[in-house]
């Protein structure tokens, strides 16, 4: 039974098809955003990729706390 937000998340990922989607689009912006950030000069539309992917990141993680919230308070009513 996963006690602590990483067990939950863990359990998330192999169980889950919604949270492993936005795990791994998450990831994706992540890895963008590093090879961005890695540039060594940056035009306005690189500015605002990186706007857009720092905001498309933020939404996704939102969305992935809101599936390990649900899963705790579903786990929770469970044991209660």
């Amino acid at each position: 039974m996963p006690i602590t937000t990483h067990d939950i998340r863990q359990s998330l990922l192999e169980s889950n098809q919604e949270y492993r989607r936005l795990f791994e689009e998450h990831s994706r912006c992540e890895s963008q955003l590093k090879e961005l950030v890695s540039q060594s000069y940056w035009n306005v539309e690189d500015m605002e990729l990186e706007i857009g992917l720092k905001k498309m990141k933020l939404r996704l993680k939102d969305l992935m706390e809101m599936i390990v919230a649900r899963y705790r308070h579903d786990h929770d009513m469970v044991h209660h």
